[in-house]
């Protein structure tokens, strides 16, 4: 029995395709293809911006300690919302993890899950990310509306929103980074 060319690739790309719902190749092709195509976030012109309702949050800091939001005020704030257990989460965080080793140190950066702390100091070890994670106390009210993660949010240091992003975003890009670097300069 011979077998034709056409056949092999047809069978090769079946198993292709299949690897990606069978096995941890299919998850990290998920993530990365998520990466790949995650958009540059919205820019919110300086006169359009809202500003929240109000610094006064409850949150857990990674040591599982209650802290005030109030803290911030004045200062550039990166907020994303995450879930571990959502794969464009998961291409998200990486782009973050950069734009926290670069900004860091001049960015309040809040990292925020409403799950539990052991799931997610394992899911941080198994990735490797150092950035610190925030969070959320469900029911407690937050200076703003609560959206579906993953999500973005960026404050001025006025409290005004600069970026409302839905989704993953491009957190890595130039033109992002641009946009910390003039707040930081107001």
């Amino acid at each position: 029995m011979k077998v034709r060319r056409k056949t092999v690739l047809n069978i090769l790309l079946i198993a292709f395709v299949l690897s990606f719902f069978v096995t941890p190749l299919g998850y990290h092709g998920k993530v990365l293809l998520n990466k790949l195509t995650a958009p540059s976030p919205d820019i919110i012109p300086e006169d359009n911006r809202d500003s929240i309702r109000s610094y006064s949050w409850k949150l857990k800091d990674e040591n599982w300690n209650f802290f005030n939001f109030q803290k911030e005020e004045g200062r550039v704030v990166f907020i994303n919302f995450w879930a571990s257990w959502r794969l464009p989460s998961a291409a998200d965080l990486s782009d973050i993890q950069v734009l926290y080793d670069e900004f860091g140190d001049r960015v309040s950066f809040y990292i925020i899950t409403d799950e539990e702390r052991e799931p997610v100091l394992e899911y941080m070890e198994e990735k490797e990310f150092n950035f610190p994670v925030t969070y959320q106390i469900i029911g407690e009210p937050a200076p703003f509306s609560l959206p579906e993660p993953p999500a973005t949010i960026v404050l001025d240091r006025k409290g005004r929103i600069a970026v409302n992003h839905d989704g993953i975003g491009n957190w890595d890009s130039a033109r992002f980074k641009e946009l910390l670097e003039n707040l930081l300069e107001e």
